[in-house]
């Protein structure tokens, strides 16, 4: 894959948006880390883990994709808009139609699902230790990490719906392979967490009554 900039560039890139939106990195950092305790313990709904991953891909959409990486990669208006739709889907799904219900349980879907959000808040801290150096680095309110916490939680989903599936699968495998490329080696878990949102998804729609 020929990447339309250079690492140094990537870099330099998430140099900026830290400096800029640092406040909201730590924001919703803590606020997904709030929700995934909450969750656990029986007291974050279904309503409000749907707003909070809207909230996620909305911002990485907006102001990461939109406003910083349209500098150095004009195909990321394309994934400013996917991210836009993923963030819409979880509004209409989770919180106006409330067909995304996640339950918690102790099954080895839910241990794969617990493992991928730890992972997503883990993240940063993964990023800084494979050798990347604050500010220069993607930390969290990105779309990788954003994808992580996606993956662990449609996999909670007691009947994911389709259409949140299709965004995050995706983008773990392209902006995995890039990332990559990039040496940001805590992206790896990426294509695990596609091939388990593309195996449960396929799992529920054949089932009866599936979807």
């Amino acid at each position: 894959m020929q990447l339309p900039f250079t690492e140094k560039q990537f870099l330099d890139l998430f140099g900026a948006y830290n400096a800029r939106v640092w406040p909201v990195v730590v924001a919703l950092w803590v606020a997904t880390l709030w929700c995934s305790a909450g969750f656990v313990r029986g007291k974050a709904g279904s309503v409000a883990l749907s707003a909070l991953a809207a909230a996620h891909w909305g911002w990485s959409g907006l102001v990461y994709h939109a406003l910083f990486f349209t500098r150095i990669n004009p195909a990321a208006w394309l994934f400013a808009a996917l991210f836009v739709v993923q963030a819409v889907a979880f509004v209409w799904l989770g919180i106006v139609r409330r067909d995304l219900v996640f339950q918690w349980d102790r099954t080895p879907r839910h241990a794969a699902a617990a493992a991928l959000v730890a992972y997503s808040l883990a993240y940063p801290f993964l990023v800084l230790l494979s050798g990347h150096e604050a500010p220069r680095a993607p930390l969290f309110a990105v779309p990788c990490p954003t994808t992580l916490f996606t993956a662990g939680l449609v996999l909670a989903a007691s009947r994911p719906a389709i259409p949140v599936l299709i965004v995050p699968t995706l983008w773990a495998l392209v902006g995995g392979s890039a990332a990559l490329k990039l040496g940001v080696l805590p992206d790896v878990m990426l294509f695990p967490a596609a091939v388990f949102m593309v195996v449960y998804g396929v799992t529920r729609v054949l089932q009866p009554g599936g979807y």
